[in-house]
């Protein structure tokens, strides 16, 4: 994003857009995504190219071959959403050498998790809003229930939503653009140099299987670095399967390290890895009240501070 301005808000998806499926990042359950097909295929055109299943190791295909295909559906004019197929590890090889101009020049919404959040980081860099969500494989595991959640994200971004039932750790209110995801993906665009956090955001975090001194390593990596410096509230999401170190627990490592940053903070949004995982449109506005336990998103309702 240029300064803080807004950021382009791609369009809403309709029923009969194109929208299509790729595989950037780790190898996938076929089974899992070809379900999340089916169901996208229902309401919208999904394509994807041939070479989606290819795996080599603990990638799906060369970084040329995800390279390309990221590439392609960056400049497709006539897609309305580009679907993560899983998330795992890949995108930090190849992200950097796309051409993100496109994006901007070809708005289209973003829509994934996890390793995903590499994508989110370089769509906010060019100033385009993008979805975070579940992958294709979530939606292959999905109820109705979560399915049609992504569905109205999609086609209602914009649409005010409230997340209430939050829990306070650190009181007080914040509005900003939204930004965030995975804890440990951010840490690896920050030491890459990619992470550039708008000043005003409103920080979500999650992350899965990560130790709790990891989680410290981490967060005091991103608050010494003075990439935390202006960000002026935090939400905490799931942080799933991640152990004690030492009879320190994640929640000690994340009240400690959070809350040292003397903003809002509250936690219990349910987006990361379980199954649900509330959509997220980042880089536009949200308003925390930590106080009162609430996350807004959306048009923000009249008078909004």
């Amino acid at each position: 994003m240029a300064g803080n301005d807004p950021p382009i808000v791609p369009p809403p998806l309709v029923p009969g857009a194109r929208v299509a499926v790729i595989a950037p990042s780790s190898p996938f359950d076929r089974a899992l995504v070809v379900r999340g097909m089916g169901w996208l295929s229902r309401r919208y055109r999904v394509s994807f190219d041939r070479d989606l299943f290819e795996r080599k190791g603990y990638l799906a295909g060369s970084d040329e071959r995800r390279l390309t295909e990221l590439d392609a559906r960056l400049r497709d004019p006539t897609l309305g959403a580009v679907i993560v197929a899983r998330g795992g590890y890949g995108l930090g090889r190849i992200a950097h050498r796309a051409n993100w101009a496109a994006l901007r020049t070809a708005p289209k919404w973003l829509v994934g998790f996890s390793d995903a959040t590499v994508l989110h980081v370089e769509a906010l860099a060019v100033g385009v809003a993008s979805l975070h969500a579940h992958n294709t494989a979530g939606l292959g595991r999905g109820d109705t229930h979560r399915r049609e959640r992504l569905r109205d994200a999609l086609e209602h971004p914009m649409l005010a939503r409230t997340v209430r039932g939050l829990e306070r750790w650190v009181g007080g209110t914040a509005e900003g653009p939204l930004v965030g995801g995975n804890l440990t993906v951010l840490f690896t665009c920050l030491a890459a140099g990619r992470l550039r956090v708008p000043s005003g955001a409103v920080l979500v975090l999650e992350d899965v299987t990560e130790q709790a001194y990891r989680v410290d390593r981490m967060l005091t990596a991103l608050q010494v670095s003075g990439a935390l410096d202006r960000v002026a509230g935090v939400v905490v999401g799931d942080f799933t399967e991640c152990p004690p170190s030492r009879g320190v627990t994640v929640r000690e490592v994340l009240e400690e390290r959070l809350g040292a940053l003397g903003v809002p903070v509250a936690a219990g949004l349910p987006f990361g890895h379980e199954l649900e995982n509330e959509p997220l449109v980042l880089g536009v506005r949200a308003r925390l009240d930590a106080s009162g336990g609430t996350l807004e998103t959306g048009s923000l309702p009249e008078g909004a501070s």
